[in-house]
C-alpha cells in the first residue's frame, strides 16, 4: 500500500516570508481579543450603570418609596439627637481659664470615672464658664411633676430653680399637674418659661409614680423634641441650693442615690424578683440611682421612659409592682443602658436623714422637710 504523499509545507519558503506570515497572525488574533475584550466591557459597564438606575426610577415611581427614603433621611438627621445641630462640636472663642494639669488630679478623694469611661461629676472636676460656652445655644427642658397636693411645692421650687438652675441658659419648665389654676406665677429670666401641662390624678401616689415614665415618654414625643434639646426630669417636693448647671448635661445621665452611694451592690434596693421586668440579680449591678434626677437628650429620655413605661405595664399584668415603683425600672434600664454621666450625692441630697460627709463640697439639690403621710393623702 502506498504511503500518503506528504502535505505541503513551506520549508522552502524564505526566512523573511515565514516570520511575515507568523506575525501577522499573532498580530490578528490580538487585535480580535481586544475588540472582544472591549464590546465585553462596553456591555458589563452598560448593565451595571443600568441597575442602580433602574432600581432608582422604580423607588422614584413608588409613593411608598418615597416615604421611606423620606424617612431615612429624617432618621439620618436627627439620629441621636433632637436637632441636627447639637450633632456638632462647638466652636469655644478665646477665653482664659487654668490649664489642665495631667499629673494632679482635680479629686483623688472619690470616684471621678466608671468604669465605660462615663466621668462622675463632683465639685471640682469642671470648669462652668468653659462649658457654658460649648452649652451655650442649648435649649434645657425641665419636667416635674405637682400631682394633688405637691402643687404646694412648686413655689419654692421654681423661685430655687431660676436662682441656681441652668442660669444664662434658655429653660422650659413642663409642669405636670391636676390642679393648673395652683400653678403659682413667678417672675422669669429672659428666654425661660413655665408650660403647664394639665394631667389626671390617680388614687395612690404610687401610681402617680410609674405613670410619670409614660406622660414623660408620651410628651416626648408629641412635643419635647421640638422643642427643647435635653430634659432633665425631677422631684419636686425639693429645692435648689447651689450651682446645677450644664455640667450634668449628657446624652443620658443618672444620679447617684444619697442613701447608696457608699455602699455595696448587695445592699442595693434593686427588684429582686425574677418574674418582674424591674429584676436585678445580687451579683449585677453598678450603683443605685435615685429616681428623682435623671435625663438626657430627648431622644434618649424618650428611649428610657417609653422602656420602663413597657416594663411596668408588663409586670402589671403579671399583678407584679416592683419595690421601688418606676425608681426599680429606672435601675435596670440604666444598669442595661450605661449612662453617659453619673451625677454625685451633690445633687440629690436629704439633710433630714443623712450626715453631709466631707466629701460633699456642695449641696445642689436638697429635699425639703414634709409629712409624707398628709402630702400623699387627698
Amino acid at each position: 500500500m502506498a504511503e500518503p504523499s506528504p502535505a505541503p509545507t513551506r520549508s522552502n519558503e524564505p526566512a523573511s516570508t515565514k516570520a511575515t506570515y507568523f506575525w501577522g497572525n499573532r498580530t490578528k488574533s490580538c487585535l480580535c481579543l481586544i475588540l472582544l475584550f472591549a464590546v465585553l466591557l462596553g456591555f458589563y459597564s452598560n448593565v451595571f450603570s443600568l441597575i442602580p438606575r433602574r432600581q432608582t426610577e422604580k423607588s422614584q415611581s413608588s409613593p411608598e418609596a418615597h416615604h421611606v427614603q423620606g424617612r431615612r433621611e429624617s432618621l439620618t438627621l436627627s439620629e441621636g439627637d433632637g436637632h441636627l445641630d447639637s450633632c456638632r462640636i462647638p466652636e469655644v472663642p478665646r477665653l482664659l481659664y487654668p490649664k489642665a494639669q495631667l499629673l494632679k488630679p482635680l479629686r483623688v478623694d472619690v470616684l471621678v470615672m466608671t468604669p465605660w469611661f462615663a466621668p462622675v461629676v463632683w465639685d471640682g472636676t469642671f470648669d462652668s464658664a468653659l462649658l457654658d460656652v460649648q452649652f451655650r445655644n442649648t435649649t434645657i427642658g425641665l419636667t416635674v411633676f405637682a400631682i394633688k397636693k405637691y402643687v404646694v411645692f412648686l413655689r419654692l421650687f421654681l423661685e430655687t430653680a431660676e436662682k441656681y438652675f441652668m442660669v444664662g441658659h434658655k429653660v422650659i419648665y413642663y409642669v405636670f399637674t391636676d390642679r393648673p389654676a395652683d400653678v403659682p406665677q413667678i417672675a422669669l429670666q429672659d428666654g425661660r418659661q413655665v408650660v403647664v401641662l394639665h394631667v389626671g390624678n390617680y388614687r395612690r401616689w404610687q401610681d402617680i409614680s410609674m405613670h410619670r415614665m409614660e406622660m414623660i415618654s408620651n410628651f416626648s414625643r408629641r412635643r419635647f423634641l421640638r422643642e427643647v434639646d435635653y430634659l432633665v426630669c425631677l422631684y419636686v417636693d425639693m429645692k435648689f441650693s447651689d450651682h446645677v448647671g450644664v455640667e450634668i448635661l449628657a446624652p443620658l445621665f443618672g444620679t447617684l442615690h444619697p442613701g447608696f452611694y457608699a455602699a455595696d451592690r448587695q445592699s442595693f434596693t434593686y427588684e429582686r424578683r425574677p418574674l418582674s421586668r424591674a429584676y436585678i440579680p445580687r451579683d449585677e449591678g453598678d450603683f443605685y440611682y435615685a429616681g428623682g434626677f435623671f435625663g438626657g437628650s430627648v431622644p434618649e429620655v424618650y428611649r428610657l421612659t417609653t422602656a420602663c413605661h413597657q416594663a411596668m405595664t408588663a409586670d402589671q399584668a403579671q399583678g407584679i409592682e416592683a419595690v421601688w415603683h418606676d425608681e426599680s425600672h429606672l435601675n435596670r434600664y440604666l444598669l442595661s443602658h450605661k449612662p453617659s454621666k453619673v451625677l454625685s450625692p451633690e445633687y440629690l441630697w436629704d439633710e433630714q436623714m443623712l450626715q453631709r460627709p466631707p466629701l460633699l463640697r456642695k449641696l445642689r439639690y436638697v429635699a425639703v422637710p414634709m409629712n409624707h403621710t398628709e402630702i400623699r393623702s387627698r
